[in-house]
């Protein structure tokens, strides 16, 4: 009897999750067919039907990761100022499961950079993060809240700094929980609130 539609999308589903659970236990790094086929308790030869190879595996767990992200919960945007923190926050290692989704981010830039198509991939989903954060800086501007300047350079220091500060997160947990990374990330909207 031929596979349904939906016999194929619950498939692909369940081979998202072993995607999904590689990535999150051994980093991009570790994410091979046979990594996942062991995670779904299948033959490489199943997830070739749906990955002809480790690159096209590699395309798919980075959509995979950025839907992910991008459907997590996030804080109420709030207005001005508020949004941009919100915003900010939203990035940061703050939950397991943004430690896991930052895990994978960050070991993904490895295959990226040796990439020219993901690479240029990964910075087109860094400009479309600059340009949401610096919508914030200038509605932020808007009200007062923060001193002129161009949205787009505050953006750009903005989202370098919280990346920054993942990273530290990631490889220091013990010296950035939480509650340091949410001071450092006050800090540094006060030092940019400030009047020059």
């Amino acid at each position: 009897m031929p596979r349904t539609k939906g016999d194929h999308e619950a498939r692909r589903r369940e081979v998202s999750e072993a995607v999904w659970q590689v990535m999150a236990t051994r980093g991009f790094t570790g994410l091979t067919l046979r990594a996942v086929a062991d995670e779904l308790g299948a033959t490489t030869g199943l997830l070739t039907h749906y990955f002809a190879t480790k690159r096209a595996l590699v395309e798919y767990a980075l959509d995979l990761l950025e839907q992910r992200t991008l459907a997590r919960a996030r804080r109420e945007p709030g207005e001005g100022l508020a949004a941009l923190r919100n915003a900010l926050l939203d990035i940061l290692p703050l939950s397991p499961e943004a430690t896991d989704c930052n895990r994978i981010w960050v070991s993904s830039w490895d295959a990226a950079l040796s990439d020219p198509d993901l690479s240029a991939d990964h910075a087109l989903r860094y400009v479309r993060g600059r340009d949401r954060l610096a919508r914030r800086v200038a509605a932020a501007q808007a009200l007062g809240e923060i001193p002129p300047g161009a949205p787009s350079d505050i953006a750009a220091a903005a989202q370098s700094f919280v990346l920054g500060l993942v990273v530290q997160a990631l490889f220091a947990p013990t010296e950035f929980p939480p509650h340091r990374q949410v001071e450092l990330l006050d800090d540094y909207l006060a030092a940019l609130t400030a009047a020059p």
